[in-house]
């Protein structure tokens, strides 16, 4: 295959309620990450109601394209269309698979004889999403909707990967999509992306512009495919070439040179691994706990996310009174005080306190003013203060004044706590 072969693919998300504001696209993002990592360029995200002349509308708008992938409008229901939508589109009349109609109507005879439906309108249901275009693949349901994999028809050039709403059914069908026979001639045209993910935390968007302008100056970089973006309050940086593309493979060196070069002790990841996922990995073998004022338990939720967390989560004490920090963590009241519960004194107590309490190797302590008010000339809106402390002594204690609203300053805290955590388990950093 020649380098820079390149297939292209469009989502069209559907559901007049993703219009209306009341449910937010969790597919689009989701399959688009999907199929870059196939190798497919997604190039365009859409939105639609529930009429078939704005389905139509929009499958036509994506006909360039290679591949149209559709969320939403599987169903029982009237107002699920999409079938119908891109039979008609395809010129691939809906026929009867009967198999898959034995497949729905088993599932949907389980959950009848739970909650007594009725049998005939659960009759009626199970032919409507047995119904598959000539030609089509259908791929086995996670709910009841199987999903839909049809090839290119007369005049509609893209292949059509049909699937329903609910993330959790996109997610759960989505390894057999990719195995259905229209997705792999697809597939068969293109290769997977070589990609690099650098994560970076406490480095600013306008630096790392300014970073990508001076590696610009010494290479042509603009065969490399860069994006940026904030999230979770740490700078991603994803880099994407084809591979063989010697230019390309050229300009990622020179990036990734300059950026270590000048923000080398920023990048926490090259691999694209989260602080959660990241932080995980470097608790393996150490417990932790947690002692929480400003941010209520939300770092403690945070390390329990992941399944296994309690390997090395032992527990955590949100003590947001002084009250609580004084008979909780043993904070002496003369640190109270003479200093207050928002200062470094008074974390350090409350990390103390937490390795006492729980016998952990480690504890992270949070005590700030998030706002609105409570504020003062010394100790501002958004000031905050930070331990990580372990059982032999080692210790790193900030106290930085973090910008935004409430929820901004006790969401910022915990992805700061975190990576103050990974910090003095990795000292090399």
């Amino acid at each position: 295959m020649s380098v820079g072969a390149r297939v292209t693919a469009g989502i069209v998300a559907t559901g007049s309620e993703l219009l209306a504001g009341r449910v937010r696209d969790a597919n689009g993002p989701w399959i688009a990450e999907r199929l870059g990592g196939l190798g497919v360029d997604v190039v365009e995200i859409v939105l639609v109601g529930d009429r078939p002349e704005e389905m139509e509308a929009a499958l036509r708008s994506l006909a360039d394209l290679d591949l149209v992938v559709t969320s939403g409008g599987l169903g029982p229901t009237a107002d699920d269309l999409t079938a119908a939508v891109v039979a008609d589109l395809t010129g691939r009349p809906l026929e009867l698979d009967e198999h898959m109609e034995k497949v729905v109507g088993d599932i949907i005879a389980r959950f009848a004889d739970r909650l007594r439906w009725d049998a005939d309108a659960l009759a009626d249901a199970n032919r409507k999403q047995a119904m598959v275009p000539r030609g089509a693949a259908a791929i086995p349901p996670v709910g009841t909707a199987p999903g839909l994999a049809v090839p290119p028809g007369d005049g509609f050039r893209p292949t059509v990967l049909v699937l329903p709403g609910p993330p959790r059914e996109v997610q759960g069908m989505w390894d057999d999509a990719v195995a259905s026979a229209p997705m792999q001639a697809l597939l068969a045209r293109t290769e997977p992306f070589a990609e690099t993910h650098l994560r970076l935390f406490g480095v600013p968007e306008s630096e790392i512009a300014a970073t990508l302008r001076a590696a610009g100056e010494r290479t042509d970089i603009t065969p490399l495919e860069i994006t940026t973006c904030l999230r979770d309050f740490a700078l991603e940086v994803d880099l994407r070439r084809r591979p063989g593309d010697e230019a390309a493979a050229a300009a990622h060196d020179a990036v990734v040179s300059e950026i270590d070069a000048r923000h080398g002790s920023a990048v926490f990841s090259r691999t694209g691994q989260t602080i959660d996922e990241l932080l995980f990995d470097l608790l393996e073998g150490h417990t932790i706990a947690t002692a929480e004022s400003c941010t209520g338990g939300l770092l403690a939720g945070r390390l329990t996310e992941p399944a296994g967390a309690s390997a090395h989560v032992q527990g955590g004490i949100v003590s947001y009174s002084n009250e609580a920090k004084a008979h909780l963590l043993g904070v002496p009241q003369e640190v109270l005080d003479t200093h207050g519960a928002v200062s470094t004194q008074a974390v350090q107590a409350m990390a103390r306190g937490a390795i006492d309490a729980f016998g952990v190797d480690v504890a992270v302590a949070i005590s700030g003013v998030a706002g609105p008010g409570g504020g003062t000339e010394e100790k501002p809106v958004g000031y905050v203060c930070f331990c990580v402390r372990t059982a032999d002594g080692a210790e790193i204690v900030r106290d930085p004044v973090l910008p935004g609203a409430r929820g901004d300053v006790r969401e910022r805290s915990v992805v700061l706590a975190m990576h103050l955590v990974r910090r003095i388990l990795s000292p090399v950093d």
